[in-house]
């Protein structure tokens, strides 16, 4: 019989409790199933590392699976781990571009049947792994300026923070890099994201055509400073076509730079300020991940 590692928020609530042991009850119609409650990484990486687990489950959002691939990662054990996701999380971004269903114990009936399939994460110079997107600029000001909305208000959330961040951020001069190649660069970028998944803050399209098992990362830098091109490119990444914007810049590679002053920055929802330069490198077929029948056939 398959055995599962279950990988769960300690800090979860009464509503996100019962979810989950319906899931539970869903896996263990076909496989042995463990539970961990992690709380911090350190916990985190104890019960990855004591498990010999077929598969290891995520059951949350980005943040979690962030945590879990990180994790693996640096136990040097991603490459001979087999990943499951069941969205528990606020945005499930990733979920979305893997197509998973939005019933968490949908997903869970699904993955006995599922087939592993190899997917992609982007590595930084410093050893943080990057599962979904990175992105600089005023988009990263957006997730900081969305905590406290998506509390309230979920996914719709971070399209208040973008609306905040997009009326008082500046723009800033960045210079972009990929495969050592400058395809872009200017002190007029709003925002310059790098990714393997395609979605951020709950569901915008920032990646639209990114797709994680395809060894490349993708990128696209907006240069949309004036206030209502700022406005119009906000409204076109929520729909998806900001891409096709005359002041947008797409490509893709396997490495990617990006330097400035004092840049802020979003990882996988992590947020933070100060950074300068920083490349990312992707790793093709890193992990392998049971994608259940109805998802995208990455």
């Amino acid at each position: 019989m398959t055995s599962a590692l279950l990988i769960a928020n300690a800090d979860a609530g009464s509503s996100d409790d019962a979810v989950l042991e319906r899931v539970v009850a869903a896996l263990r119609r076909a496989w042995s199933v463990e539970v961990a409650r992690t709380a911090d990484p350190g916990e985190l990486e104890s019960a990855l590392r004591d498990s010999d687990a077929d598969v290891v489950v995520v059951a949350g959002g980005d943040g979690s699976l962030h945590a879990t691939v990180q994790a693996l990662w640096s136990l040097d054990r991603l490459g001979s781990t087999t990943l499951a996701l069941v969205p528990l999380g606020t945005g499930n971004d990733f979920a979305r571009t893997l197509g998973l269903a939005e019933d968490p114990v949908e997903v869970a009936e699904g993955l006995p049947d599922a087939a592993p399939r190899p997917l992609e994460i982007a590595v930084d110079d410093e050893g943080s792994v990057v599962v979904n997107a990175v992105h600089v600029g005023v988009g990263a000001e957006a997730g900081k300026e969305a905590g406290p909305w998506k509390k309230r208000l979920g996914p719709l959330g971070y399209a208040v923070g973008a609306l905040k961040a997009g009326l008082l951020g500046s723009p800033a001069r960045l210079r972009v890099l990929v495969d050592g190649r400058p395809v872009d660069h200017g002190d007029d970028v709003v925002q310059a994201a790098v990714g393997v998944g395609r979605y951020v803050g709950g569901g915008a399209p920032l990646l639209p055509d990114a797709e994680p098992a395809d060894g490349l990362l993708d990128v696209t830098v907006s240069h949309a400073a004036p206030l209502h091109r700022r406005i119009a490119y906000g409204v076109g990444l929520l729909r998806g076509s900001h891409t096709r914007r005359a002041d947008v810049v797409t490509t893709r590679g396997r490495s990617v730079t990006i330097s400035g002053e004092a840049m802020s920055w979003n990882a996988d929802g992590e947020t933070g300020d100060g950074l300068r330069q920083r490349t990312w490198t992707a790793v093709p077929g890193a992990y392998r991940m049971l994608v259940p029948a109805g998802g995208r056939a990455v």
